[in-house]
């Protein structure tokens, strides 16, 4: 009797029509969102934050005298 229920319900549900969900309807918007403020905080980040961006160190490390 349980087992013709749940066949019931499924047999139900497999022939309802479908409805987006939030993903669907709003995922691709709230991806370039996130893209976008991410590109902002970053950009601001390399722009403004005065990183200097000489990574070689040629030419500030000098060697130490050899004790001896």
């Amino acid at each position: 009797l349980l087992a013709r229920g749940i066949q019931h319900t499924a047999v139900r549900q497999a022939h309802r029509k479908y409805e987006p969900n939030f993903h669907d309807k709003y995922g691709n918007l709230v991806l370039l969102g996130g893209a976008a403020v991410f590109t902002a905080v970053w950009g601001y980040v390399f722009t403004q934050a005065g990183i200097e961006w000489g990574l070689s160190p040629v030419g500030r490390i000098t060697p130490k005298e050899w004790r001896e």
